[in-house]
């Protein structure tokens, strides 16, 4: 049995898709673009607060399925451009603790609205007594 996660504190889905999906005590989460959820436009151009907007729209999917980010098992990034991939770090440390997800890095020839990064990953929620 799956469950549609949806939360008005992430951008709304703009596609046939869902925020996220869950299964079990397993979430998936669709691909985030740095979309400022009240306006649903993106946050600017540069792009370490590009990857802030990412990382805060996952962050509240996660709440939303009633986990966090540091529940997450499995991160992927795609880049734009694979230059940016030390900033890319250096804003996730900000996000994540130890021990971090798995995680894959890649970049692509293009994003939805032209962005510079989009993240998705998988969530595994703690058992709850």
């Amino acid at each position: 049995m799956k469950t549609i996660i949806n939360t008005e504190n992430a951008p709304s889905a703009i596609g046939t898709y869902s925020q996220a999906v869950k299964v079990k005590n397993t979430v998936y989460l669709s691909g985030q673009i740095p979309l400022v959820p009240e306006t649903m436009e993106v946050i600017s151009d540069d792009f370490a607060e590009q990857a802030h907007q990412v990382f805060k729209n996952l962050s509240a999917v996660c709440e939303a399925a009633g986990g966090n980010l540091n529940d997450m098992v499995k991160v992927n990034i795609f880049l734009m451009d694979l230059s940016q991939f030390a900033t890319v770090n250096e804003v996730m440390s900000q996000y994540f603790e130890q021990p971090y997800p798995a995680r894959a890095a890649v970049q692509v020839a293009r994003l939805p609205k032209d962005v510079a990064i989009e993240i998705d990953g998988v969530m595994e929620l703690p058992n709850v007594a």
